[in-house]
């Protein structure tokens, strides 16, 4: 039996892990909608996925704002066709102590991580219900357990892991998984801009945090593409719910 033509949206998918993630899933023979804020801003992942013989569409969409969400994923099914993959990726920090931490800073991150996986997620699922099958895989961190400075990104990724549990129950009779992915410290724009704030030169830093990983060496972009590359996987059907934490060791 021959496999449907899967269409994949991965959101934050400018830089770093998502861009990462939209490159792998291209090569496993999906079409790839490079979901960002700004749509330009995507264009280098998607020129590099088509230059490797792959099929990508460039998206603009604040995943916070459901109009936008709504219209980029009409725009995805229009163009590339029903998506029924969705990595749930878009992310911001905004790290302070709690007793500098403003209002400001806990909506954001909320906004984007939580409120914006909704969103997501709310607009792809009926893609999946329609096709029977669908994978949802979202991004949770090693911060979940919880992490000095940052009482707000902690707690949606957090909330995240609860978000996958219920979407697991709630779509699994359609022939939907959801799953999660909780990096730890990986190599990425990310991770050399909290290097930046804090004045630490990139290598000194990587070489610091890489000293705690019992496999030591700093996570690649690549080691959580491949971890949702599993996920998504047509083999993967009977994994759902699931929270798997790739840091290098049992905590990172």
């Amino acid at each position: 039996m021959t496999t449907p033509e899967r269409v994949a949206i991965v959101t934050g998918a400018a830089r770093g892990i998502g861009a990462g993630t939209a490159l792998r899933l291209a090569q496993d023979g999906l079409k790839v909608a490079v979901l960002d804020l700004e749509e330009g801003a995507a264009k280098p992942t998607v020129d590099a996925i088509v230059e490797a013989g792959g099929t990508a569409l460039a998206v603009g969409a604040d995943v916070a704002d459901p109009a936008a969400v709504t219209a980029a994923v009409d725009r995805v099914a229009a163009e590339l066709g029903a998506p029924t993959v969705l990595v749930n990726n878009a992310g911001i920090t905004r790290d302070n102590l709690l007793f500098k931490m403003s209002e400001a800073d806990w909506d954001a991150v909320m906004a984007v991580h939580l409120r914006g996986s909704f969103l997501m997620t709310r607009a792809v699922q009926s893609h999946m219900v329609a096709a029977k099958w669908g994978r949802v895989v979202t991004l949770s961190s090693t911060s979940a357990l919880g992490n000095r400075g940052q009482l707000n990104y902690a707690t949606a990724k957090a909330g995240l892991q609860g978000f996958t549990k219920t979407l697991a129950i709630e779509l699994g009779k359609f022939g939907v998984t959801a799953n999660c992915i909780a990096p730890g410290f990986i190599a990425s724009d990310m991770t050399r801009a909290t290097a930046e704030r804090l004045g630490e030169p990139w290598e000194d830093y990587k070489a610091a945090r890489a000293k705690a990983i019992p496999v030591a060496r700093a996570g690649e972009v690549e080691d959580i593409a491949n971890a949702v590359s599993f996920f998504v996987d047509e083999r993967s059907g009977f994994v759902s719910g699931q929270i798997l934490y790739v840091a290098g060791g049992p905590k990172a």
